[in-house]
């Protein structure tokens, strides 16, 4: 049940704008962040349900714009109880704002997935909020697919995407090879309906990803995996990544891209704020090691890391938070950096930065509290408290 009026005084509130902490306190009326203060314990609204957070750290809920699944689900194949099962995971370990991601699949496959995720969308109780669609399957490179079965791929198809995108609810991220969008109609379509495009699973040089770039592609898709590259020679995707405009999805576990990779692609990234952290995850994170599967392929998780059976790999089993602390420990800066990489970056990308990402009045109830340590003391989403 949503308080009313809930009071966090006597905290480290996190600043998003100048990444950094103030002793202050934030009021939030149902859903909504109705006052951020710079005084640690400002008279108590009459009614408001009080948590003095004892000088922990107040941070923004964490925004995951890229994941198939955890705790024994993906987003493709879930029934209704097991993506409730799914989203109270992602709660649980920090995520207030999940948008989730749908790899290679037939046309019926995905619009049912679509369906499913919408009702998902109407559930209510301590559950994040579901930004909407991350479509990452489909149109892809054969020669980079990853852990994406072959028959799943297809051309890119300008009408058949339309078709996918209007039954999406909420937000639309198509993620997809667009070199291979000879007449650019592909790009064009999925801008024009609404949706943010990320550059992935991509043979592309140079020229072509900057030129897609300037095109209207704000992201590029998992920056490093599933791409050629970086050479010398030639930059490729990879470095019209790091010098053009699009923000950066990287993820953070040391196993998808080396520490020394992270590090420099963060001192490329952080004078604009383009770095975003995501988890890629897919229905092992939260589980055992063992067999699974992701588009259509089948995956052993040996040690928490995903692999195809021919060894591509497939996901991760990474949680957003952890990978804040290892961007943290990789590029050897402070938390309050690294934060904002899996907050209002990932906010922003989407194009929901006016309703999440940050402690802002206005904004949507959705924090965490966290100890010294980074562990999680109370969790706020929507207004709620979830954990204490």
């Amino acid at each position: 049940m949503i308080d009313l009026s809930l009071l966090i005084c006597n905290a480290k509130v996190y600043d998003s704008e100048h990444k950094e902490f103030f002793d202050g306190s934030v009021l939030t009326e149902q859903d909504r962040i109705v006052c951020v203060s710079r005084d640690p314990a400002p008279l108590e609204p009459d009614g408001a349900t009080v948590v003095d957070a004892e000088g922990r750290m107040l941070i923004p809920g964490l925004v995951d714009i890229h994941t198939h699944g955890r705790a024994g689900g993906d987003f493709n194949t879930a029934d209704d109880s097991l993506m409730i099962k799914m989203a109270k995971s992602y709660l649980s370990s920090g995520v207030t704002a999940v948008m989730p991601t749908l790899a290679s699949a037939t046309l019926d496959e995905l619009t049912a997935s679509v369906e499913r995720i919408n009702t998902l969308r109407c559930v209510e109780g301590s559950l994040p909020y579901v930004i909407g669609v991350h479509l990452e399957g489909r149109y892809l490179n054969p020669s980079k697919r990853g852990a994406h079965a072959p028959e799943l791929l297809c051309a890119l198809d300008a009408d058949e995407l339309e078709n996918i995108i209007n039954r999406i609810h909420g937000e639309k991220h198509i993620s997809a090879a667009l070199e291979l969008d000879t007449d650019g109609s592909f790009l064009r379509r999925a801008l024009e309906l609404g949706a943010t495009v990320g550059l992935g699973h991509t043979a592309a040089d140079f020229a072509t990803a900057t030129k897609l770039i300037n095109s209207g592609v704000t992201t590029m898709t998992h920056l490093f995996n599933a791409m050629p590259p970086l050479h010398h020679r030639d930059g490729g995707a990879v470095a019209a990544g790091l010098l053009g405009s699009a923000y950066c999805e990287l993820i953070c576990d040391g196993f998808h891209i080396a520490p020394e990779m992270v590090k420099m692609a963060y001192r490329l990234l952080k004078d604009d704020d383009r770095l975003v952290l995501i988890t890629d995850s897919m229905e092992a994170t939260d589980c055992a090691d063992g067999e699974y599967t992701i588009a259509g392929m089948p995956v052993t998780v040996k040690d928490g890391k995903a692999r195809t059976h021919d060894g591509a790999i497939a996901g991760s089993t990474l949680t957003l938070l952890d990978g804040v602390k290892n961007l943290t420990d990789f590029a050897e800066i402070p938390f309050e950096d690294a934060l904002y990489c899996a907050t209002l970056a990932p906010a922003r990308a989407v194009g929901i930065s006016d309703e999440l990402g940050s402690i802002e009045k206005g904004k949507r109830a959705d924090m965490l509290l966290l100890d010294k340590d980074f562990r999680i003391q109370l969790i706020v989403c929507g207004g709620e408290k979830v954990k204490f």
